[in-house]
C-alpha cells in the first residue's frame, strides 16, 4: 500500500475569545495558514488534489464550504475544490486521516488538511442554537430515536467531564495541578521558542503583527481554587477546562510519488490512523478505547511512544486517559494542551500535529501519537514518525 508524508504543518498564533483574531474573517484566517502552508512548502498549488478543512458551526463566516472559499480567498487556483468536515472537536484530526488515505489509496498525490474556527465570532453550539431558535428542529438527545436509547438526560461535555473525575476519583485539586502545569508548560515553551517554527504571525488592521499565543494564563493553584465549579458542588471549573478561541491550523500530505516529482522533503511519516466510538452519553472517554486499539493495531505498545499528544478538553479527560493508558505525564502534552493553550474546535487536530512533529524534531524522538475526545462519544489516533 502507498504510503502518506507530512512535507511541513504551521498555524496561526491562538487568539483569546474577543482577541486579537476575533474580528478575522473565518475564511481570511483559514486562507492565512493555507497560503503560508503553500509559500513554505514551494509546492505548485496548481498540483493540489485537494483541501480539506475541519470546522464546527459552519454557519455566518464559517458557511458554504469555508475550505473551498478559504483557498479561492489565498489567490491559488479555482480549480483545486475544497470540502468542509465536522467529526466536533475532531474535525482537522480526520481532515489529516481522509487526506492520507487519499494518498494510501492511490487516488490522490497532493492534499491539503487543516482547519478553522473563530468562536468569538461563531460561539460554540451556534448552529444548533439557531435552529432552534427558528423553530427548524430540537436538540438531537430530544429525537424520540435517542430517547428511546438513551432516555432523558443531560448530554454535555461539562456532565462528562464530571462524570469522569467522579469515576477516577480525581479530587478539584488533582484537576488544578494538572491544570497549572499546563500553563507552565505553554509558558515555558513559549520563552523558549519551541512554537516560533510552526507559528505564522498574522498581520492585523491596525497595524500590528500578532505572533505569539494569548491565552496561557499566569496562574496559581490558590487563583483556581477560588473559582465556582460550573455544578454546584462539582469539581469542573473553567480553570481545568479548555479555553474558547480562534485559529486556523494547515498541513501538507504527500504521496512517495509527489515527494520525487515535486522535490518535497517529508517531515513525518503516517504510521496508524483510526477513529473509535464510545458511549455517547460520557462522551470524552472515547481516546481511551481508541488508544488501546490504535496502539495494537500498530503493532506499537505505550512504551514505544516518544511524545503524546490528548487534547485537553477538561483536565478529567486526560488524567483518565494516563490512568488507563499507561502514558506517563512527563511525556504528554510536554508544552501544555488546551486548556492553556486554547482549543479552537475546528483547527485543533492540525494545531496539536504541528506541535506534535515540532517537538519530536526537537527532542529527537521518534514517534508520536495523538488523540482527542469528540462530540458523540469518537476519538481520532494518529501515529506519525519523524525522519
Amino acid at each position: 500500500m502507498p504510503e502518506a508524508f507530512i512535507v511541513d504543518a504551521v498555524r496561526t498564533p491562538v487568539g483569546k475569545r474577543g482577541g486579537a483574531l476575533a474580528g478575522v474573517h473565518s475564511a481570511d484566517l483559514a486562507a492565512h495558514s493555507i497560503a503560508a502552508l503553500v509559500e513554505r512548502t514551494g509546492v505548485d498549488p496548481g498540483a493540489v488534489d485537494d483541501v480539506i478543512l475541519g470546522c464546527c458551526d459552519t454557519i455566518g463566516s464559517q458557511a458554504g464550504d469555508v475550505a473551498r472559499t478559504a483557498w479561492l480567498v489565498a489567490g491559488l487556483p479555482d480549480h483545486v475544490p475544497g470540502v468542509t468536515i465536522d467529526r466536533q472537536c475532531g474535525s482537522s484530526q480526520q481532515a489529516v486521516h481522509f487526506a492520507a488515505q487519499g494518498v494510501m489509496s492511490g487516488t490522490q498525490d497532493l492534499v491539503v488538511a487543516g482547519g478553522v474556527q473563530n468562536m468569538s465570532a461563531i460561539p460554540i453550539s451556534a448552529a444548533m442554537v439557531v435552529g432552534q431558535q427558528y423553530g427548524f428542529s430540537t436538540p438531537f438527545a430530544e429525537s424520540p430515536g435517542w430517547l428511546e436509547r438513551y432516555g432523558d438526560q443531560e448530554v454535555s461535555q461539562f456532565r462528562s467531564a464530571e462524570m469522569i473525575a467522579e469515576r477516577w476519583d480525581l479530587s478539584r485539586s488533582d484537576l488544578e495541578a494538572y491544570a497549572l502545569a499546563s500553563h507552565e508548560r505553554a509558558r515555558a515553551a513559549i520563552a523558549e521558542g519551541r512554537f516560533d517554527r510552526e507559528v505564522v504571525p498574522v498581520d492585523l488592521p491596525d497595524g500590528t503583527s500578532f505572533a505569539v499565543d494569548q491565552c496561557p494564563r499566569d496562574t496559581s493553584l490558590e487563583k483556581m481554587a477560588a473559582l465556582e465549579p460550573l455544578a454546584p458542588g462539582g469539581r469542573i471549573t473553567a480553570a481545568v477546562a479548555s479555553q474558547i478561541c480562534d485559529a486556523s491550523s494547515a498541513l501538507l500530505v504527500a504521496s512517495e510519488a509527489a515527494l520525487t516529482t515535486y522535490d518535497l522533503t517529508p517531515r513525518a511519516r503516517v504510521v496508524h490512523l483510526s477513529v473509535t466510538g464510545d458511549d455517547p452519553v460520557w462522551m470524552l472517554t472515547g481516546p481511551i478505547r481508541a488508544t488501546h486499539r490504535a496502539l495494537e493495531r500498530a503493532g506499537l505498545t505505550v512504551d514505544d511512544i516518544d511524545l503524546f499528544e490528548c487534547n485537553e478538553a477538561f483536565a478529567s479527560v486526560v488524567l483518565a486517559w494516563m490512568a488507563e493508558t499507561g502514558a506517563p505525564h512527563e511525556k504528554v502534552n510536554v508544552n501544555g494542551g488546551g486548556i492553556a493553550l486554547g482549543h479552537p474546535i475546528g483547527a485543533t487536530g492540525t494545531r496539536i500535529m504541528a506541535t506534535l512533529l515540532n517537538e519530536l524534531e526537537r527532542t529527537g524522538g521518534r514517534y508520536g501519537l495523538q488523540t482527542m475526545c469528540e462530540g458523540g462519544g469518537q476519538a481520532n489516533v494518529t501515529i506519525i514518525e519523524r525522519l
